[in-house]
C-alpha cells in the first residue's frame, strides 16, 4: 500500500521546490532473525542492507544525546533509529552489527519483561546503556494496551517502570514509546506529567522542529514492509508541516467514527493543492475525498466507519528530486461493532 500511494502521488503535476528542511526520519525494529514473527522480525541481511543504504546515501545517524538540537531546521538528512521491546534477538543479532558499526540509537524496554524468556536482562541492558551508542527509553512497565485503561492504571503501570529505571540505571528516560504505538489525550498528560520530554507512536510520518513532542511519528519496520524498494521510499520522505490536527484526540468512540479531520498545514507549504491523502475507513484503502476549507486548511472526509481497532490516513505531496512530504496520522478505535 505504501508503494502504491506514492506511485499514484507521483503523477501529480506539482512543480519541484526547494527543500527547506529534511526533518528526522525514525525507524522502529523489534525482533532480528525470529522468522516465525513476520509481523515484528526482520532478516538480518535485510537490515544489514537498511544501514548501508543510509550510509551510502550520505544520511547521518541522530545520536539521542542530541536529539534536542537535531529538531532544528536539516540542511541534511537524518535518521533515528529506535528499537522496540528488548527482545534477546536484538541483543544477539543486531547490537554486535551497531556497536562495530558505532551506529547510536534507542532501545525501548517494558521493565516487566526484562530477564524473561527471549528478553534481554538487566546485566545486557546495562552493557548497551555504558557503551554510550544505545540510550535507553522506557516503554511501560506490563506493555499492556494501556490506552484502554483509565487515568490511575495507566500512571500507576508507568511509575513501576520509573522506578525500576531509578534502581537499575540511576534515573529515568526522557524518552517513551506507547505499547502498540496507541495514546489518548489522558494517556499523553500522564506522560508529560512524568516529566518525559518524547514520546513516540506507531504512526509514519518525518519528525520537524515544531512536532508535537509526545506523538511523535516513526515508520515501521518489518519482513513485509523491510524490503529494500519500499526501504528506499521511506528515505525521500520529508515534514509534511502542519499547525493544528483535529480531532487531536485520538482516542475516538463509536459515536464519532468516523471523525470530522481537519488539518490546518503550514503557511510556508508550496503547492498544497497537489496533496494526495488515503485513508482505511470500511478496512479498505482509498483515495480519500478532501475539500479545502481555506488555503491551508483541508478537510478529509472519511466515506465510512473506521472498523478495525486502528483507523489510519496518511497524505503526500511532491516535492524535488524524487522526495515527498509525508503525514500519517493513528485512530484508536474504542468501541467497534
Amino acid at each position: 500500500m505504501f508503494i502504491n500511494i506514492i506511485n499514484s502521488f507521483y503523477n501529480s503535476n506539482s512543480k519541484a521546490e526547494t527543500i527547506d528542511d529534511y526533518g528526522i526520519i525514525s525507524l522502529m525494529y523489534h525482533r532480528f532473525d525470529e522468522n516465525k514473527y513476520p509481523s515484528t522480525n526482520i532478516r538480518m541481511g535485510d537490515f544489514k542492507e537498511h544501514i548501508y543504504t543510509i550510509k551510502n546515501e550520505g544520511i547521518e545517524f541522530v545520536n539521542p544525546k542530541d536529539f534536542e538540537s537535531n529538531l532544528k531546521k536539516n540542511k541534511k538528512r537524518k535518521i533515528l533509529l529506535t528499537i522496540d521491546d528488548g527482545f534477546l534477538s536484538f541483543y544477539e543479532k543486531a547490537w554486535p552489527f551497531l556497536k562495530e558499526n558505532k551506529i547510536p540509537f534507542i532501545l525501548f524496554v517494558s521493565t516487566r519483561e526484562v530477564g524473561k524468556k527471549g528478553y534481554m536482562n538487566w546485566s545486557q541492558i546495562k552493557e548497551i546503556y555504558k557503551s554510550e551508542l544505545g540510550f535507553i527509553g522506557n516503554h511501560s512497565h506490563s506493555h499492556e494496551y494501556l490506552v484502554d485503561e483509565d487515568l490511575n492504571l495507566i500512571k500507576k503501570d508507568l511509575l513501576k517502570s520509573i522506578s525500576i529505571f531509578k534502581k537499575e540505571l540511576g534515573s529515568n528516560s526522557t524518552f517513551f514509546s506507547y505499547p502498540f504505538g496507541e495514546y489518548s489525550n489522558i494517556f499523553k498528560k500522564i506522560v508529560s506529567e512524568l516529566k518525559f520530554k518524547y514520546a513516540f507512536g506507531q504512526h509514519s510520518g518525518v519528525i520537524f522542529e515544531s512536532d508535537n513532542m509526545l506523538e511523535l511519528p516513526r515508520f515501521p519496520i518489518n519482513e513485509k514492509y523491510g524490503k529494500q524498494d519500499r526501504f528506499k521510499t521511506i528515505l525521500k520522505t520529508l515534514p509534511l508541516k502542519y499547525e493544528k490536527i483535529f480531532p487531536e484526540e485520538r482516542y475516538i468512540y463509536e459515536k464519532d467514527n468516523p471523525p470530522k479531520v481537519f488539518i490546518e498545514f503550514s503557511n510556508d507549504l508550496k503547492n498544497l493543492k497537489s496533496i494526495n491523502c488515503f485513508s482505511n475507513e470500511e478496512d479498505k484503502w482509498r483515495n480519500s475525498k478532501i475539500k479545502f476549507k481555506s488555503e491551508n486548511e483541508l478537510e478529509i472526509i472519511l466515506q465510512g466507519k473506521f472498523v478495525t481497532e486502528r483507523g489510519r490516513i496518511n497524505c503526500s505531496l511532491r516535492e524535488k528530486n524524487g522526495f515527498y512530504r509525508w503525514l500519517g496520522l493513528q485512530f484508536v478505535i474504542a468501541e467497534i461493532n
